[in-house]
């Protein structure tokens, strides 16, 4: 896992570039994460960047686009499941947790593609704010917009995080989508799955950048709340 800079500094309000898309296309061909200013959700996948507009459309990232936080890995599949009708996200959480568990794998870190067909997705993105130590959450609050796409097909890109690592990411799953037309996606926060595939990379190495200005140790980054980050992955 190639990881820029970490959630808590993304929380509490650094927004700024750490690298740029095409950097970060060395390390990685999937993953998620977002821009510069938090300017829109990124998915990453096949060895593209898409940018999530607070619409719900998407386009191909800039490559001098900045990045201020994404984690990212190169394609490792290891093995691939058959999905049948799952209704909500927790449910599907659920089936990847059961999956990971089986094969021993709770304690390390995780990309999951689904492939699949989606009776729903709801998901959110949102504008860009340029800023400074303002709380992610406060910059949602204003610019996050809300959509549900229906009868689609497309794709999940679902990273793990073990608890133990809470703070560098957000523990469990985070789940970005982008439809088969790579038209429309976002960060999501439910699903209705009619069917799919799974396919499971297990990951047992992880690079952080870590931003390098002054600013960046202005951060008291323990300060970040746990109750935030539940909420803003639930798009709450």
């Amino acid at each position: 896992m190639f990881q820029v800079s970490t959630l808590q500094a993304l929380m509490l309000g650094y927004t700024k570039s750490v690298i740029t898309v095409e950097e970060l296309l060395k390390h990685g061909d999937i993953g998620l994460g977002t821009f510069e200013d938090v300017n829109g959700e990124m998915i990453v996948l096949d060895g593209h960047c898409y940018q999530a507009k607070s619409d719900g459309t998407i386009k191909e990232a800039s490559p001098k686009t900045g990045v201020p936080f994404c984690s990212v890995s190169f394609t490792e599949e290891q093995n691939k499941t058959e999905i049948e009708s799952i209704g909500s996200i927790e449910q599907l959480k659920k089936f990847l947790d059961v999956s990971i568990d089986e094969a021993f794998a709770l304690n390390s870190m995780h990309i999951v593609r689904v492939d699949g067909i989606f009776n729903k997705v709801m998901a959110r993105s949102e504008d860009g704010l340029k800023s400074r130590h303002i709380e992610l959450k406060k910059i949602l609050e204003n610019n996050q917009r809300d959509f549900c796409f229906e009868n689609i097909n497309g794709t999940l890109v679902c990273i793990y995080f073990p608890d133990y690592m809470d703070g560098i990411n957000a523990p469990g799953w985070h789940l970005h989508f982008v439809s088969e037309d790579r038209s429309v996606g976002g960060h999501v926060f439910d699903i209705d799955l009619k069917k799919g595939e799974a396919s499971f990379s297990r990951i047992s190495t992880i690079e952080i950048k870590f931003p390098a200005t002054a600013e960046f140790d202005t951060y008291a980054l323990k300060e970040a709340s746990q109750n935030d980050i539940k909420a803003v992955e639930q798009g709450k």
